[in-house]
């Protein structure tokens, strides 16, 4: 929106020729997003607790986690009103790849939404019906990959790609192509969900991961920079870094409210949402393999309750203390915050390793 205002501003005004440059408005768009979400914040908790909108601890939970009984949830909606003003704000609204980004956001929300909804204002402690839940996951996931293969311009928007593998390209075709997307975006999704948990432990992450495919995406979009990088180019794929600049401010401006010990918790609203969104992005930019790095935590978790289920189905026996795996260490005496915190370090590092790749081919 504003970049359209400011190209017609520059045909007088030149010094409005800078919003053309999309590292600039990047930074405004993470500017922006991290003003709405600690502006708004403070309305929100207290909205959210004045309604008696807070968490419900179940009883298999943690006996440290009792005392988070009744702390404002849904704030992920926060997130997400901060990042869709934002990229609307400062990306280019011409660009397929924004809107397949944001719609995608809002629906993974929506279900969010609908499930904690459920648990805390109808007072349902299961919320969404699991198959209800994952239908709805499907549609929305399948709907991003049919939009993605019919709006793709070029081959490269289709074909897999393998991190220090320059000469690997292998074409999908419509159903290896619409598979893969429908799981990394609903795979990402739970998997966000999952690792949301404790105090901040999802969000950080979330961040560092953004940020890491904004510059994938930036390099992407960039036929000069994807060439030198032996990356995919994919055209457009460059105002995505909008998007993910805006996760990048909406998230540390939750995290201001959400840090230990928390005063809101994003719920399902904002951890299906991000989990979507970044699965997104990486299918568009063609580092689907690099995300999974990156996001390891994302994965370890996920792996964690899948490896927790299938060993006491056929064994009787749990691998775990319990499941998802930082409920694990916590039962093991480490204090939250250092489960929160060592989680983010390990996320810092397989960042660095995700980016080595943009060189190791």
């Amino acid at each position: 929106m504003l970049l359209w205002l400011s190209k017609v501003l520059a045909e007088t005004i030149s010094l409005f020729n800078v919003f053309s440059y999309l590292t600039f408005r990047a930074i405004l768009a993470a500017v922006t997003s991290l003003a709405i979400s600690l502006a708004l914040g403070p309305w929100m908790i207290a909205k959210l607790t004045r309604d008696q909108i807070g968490q419900v601890v179940r009883d298999y939970i943690p006996a440290a986690h009792q005392k988070k009984v009744g702390t404002p949830t849904m704030g992920g909606l926060l997130i997400i009103v901060a990042i869709m003003v934002s990229t609307v704000l400062w990306a280019d609204l011409n660009n397929r790849f924004v809107w397949i980004v944001l719609a995608v956001t809002f629906v993974f929300g929506l279900i969010g939404f609908w499930d904690d909804y459920l648990k805390l204002v109808k007072k349902n402690p299961k919320g969404l019906i699991a198959r209800y839940k994952y239908f709805w996951q499907s549609v929305g996931g399948l709907a991003a990959a049919v939009a993605l293969w019919k709006t793709s311009t070029s081959p490269v928007d289709t074909t897999l790609y393998l991190p220090l593998l320059k000469d690997f390209a292998l074409p999908l075709g419509v159903f290896g192509f619409i598979l893969l997307t429908y799981l990394m975006i609903v795979g990402m999704s739970n998997a966000v969900n999952l690792t949301d948990g404790l105090d901040g432990l999802a969000i950080m992450p979330a961040v560092m991961v953004a940020a890491a495919l904004g510059v994938f995406a930036y390099a992407a979009g960039n036929a000069v920079f994807a060439g030198y990088l032996a990356i995919p180019a994919v055209p457009q794929a460059g105002e995505l870094l909008i998007f993910c600049a805006a996760l990048v401010g909406a998230g540390l401006g939750f995290l201001w409210f959400n840090t230990y010990p928390a005063q809101v918790f994003m719920g399902d609203i904002g951890a299906l949402s991000i989990g979507a969104a970044l699965g997104t992005i990486a299918v568009i930019v063609r580092q689907e393999l690099v995300l999974l790095v990156m996001g390891g935590i994302f994965v370890l978790e996920t792996a964690s309750v899948m490896l927790q289920v299938a060993s006491f189905k056929l064994t009787g026996k749990r691998i775990f203390r319990m499941a998802p795996i930082h409920h694990h260490f916590e039962l093991k005496g480490w204090a939250e915050p250092k489960v929160i915190v060592r989680f983010w370090i390990i996320t810092f590092f397989l960042v660095l390793a995700g980016l080595a790749t943009l060189k190791l081919r």
